[in-house]
């Protein structure tokens, strides 16, 4: 039961939570210089921030595949979780999810009571979301956005720097398009057995979810460009420009695997078995933090 206690957590999915940095990430050089004691003590407030953000999804794992157990025993992979599958009792998995909330948001207080109301937003969003949004078709896409925006937020309110307006929209923006591809991928998936597992999926068309990504996956780029250009506080010399191929070919990369391999149902797992994307993540934030540091530039 413990260990089926802990996939239930999901803490694949936890790699999402590494949001929270990018605050810390974009302040360098704004309020402190690299390598001082003010630096590790916003980057230990941004692990606290990460590590609270996870127990705190893994509770919403917990209530969400409660609402969905019924419906997961029709999924051809999901009926093997461990409360689909009887490993896990429900009673106990309701006591436990209740317990985490409770102690999380406790701990969330103490770090910064904003930060606390951050993670209730998220919190009352995902059970509003499993509850009601998750019937109501494009809606249930932004619902599931949403929660990026609050964990960005939340990475820039609990190290108490400006939260820039460019973060509101490569979040969102980036969270769509991984939205709209899951919901592509469950159609594939499921084929017509995808209206029995999830209700919203009888309203999306593979047309349909394709036009969508190609707005989205449009917009994705125009903004995170213009951002790299105009963006007041980033270096003068437009250098932040450099990091835009990442982003392009990290998009591009994700299309392929999602039309072309028939993956991308999780985006998480994904992401860690698809290493030519995980490189160009992590090349897109080498580039970042080295043009950052290096052009000695605010950066939100």
């Amino acid at each position: 039961m413990l260990i089926g206690f802990m996939k239930t957590l999901r803490p694949r999915q936890w790699g999402k939570n590494f949001v929270v940095f990018l605050p810390f990430v974009f302040t360098l050089n704004q309020a402190w210089r690299p390598f001082t004691s003010e630096m590790y003590a916003m980057l230990a407030q941004t692990v606290v921030a990460f590590v609270l953000f996870c127990l705190l999804s893994g509770s919403v794992y917990l209530i969400n595949d409660l609402a969905d157990i019924e419906k997961d025993r029709l999924h051809p992979t999901k009926r093997n979780r461990p409360l689909p599958s009887g490993q896990l009792p429900a009673g106990a998995a309701l006591a436990a999810a209740l317990l985490l909330i409770a102690l999380t948001l406790a701990a969330s207080y103490a770090v910064r009571p904003l930060f606390a109301a951050i993670g209730m937003a998220y919190f009352v969003v995902n059970i509003g979301y499993s509850l009601v949004f998750k019937n109501w078709v494009i809606v249930d896409v932004f619902a599931v956005s949403s929660g990026f925006v609050l964990r960005a937020v939340a990475g820039a309110v609990v190290i108490n720097v400006p939260v820039s307006p460019w973060l509101y929209v490569v979040a969102i923006l980036g969270a769509l398009f991984l939205g709209i591809n899951k919901r592509r991928n469950e159609l594939v998936t499921l084929g017509s057995d995808a209206g029995n597992h999830r209700a919203v999926l009888e309203h999306y068309t593979l047309p349909l979810l394709d036009e969508m990504t190609s707005v989205v996956t449009s917009a994705t780029v125009m903004a995170y460009s213009l951002y790299t250009f105009s963006a007041e506080n980033l270096p003068k010399d437009h250098s932040m420009m450099l990091t835009i191929p990442f982003v392009i070919y990290g998009i591009f990369r994700y299309l392929y695997l999602i039309h072309v391999r028939h993956e991308g149902g999780d985006p998480s797992e994904l992401l860690f078995r698809d290493r030519p994307l995980l490189v160009a993540i992590l090349m897109w934030g080498a580039a970042v933090v080295t043009i950052l540091i290096l052009e000695r530039s605010p950066a939100l």
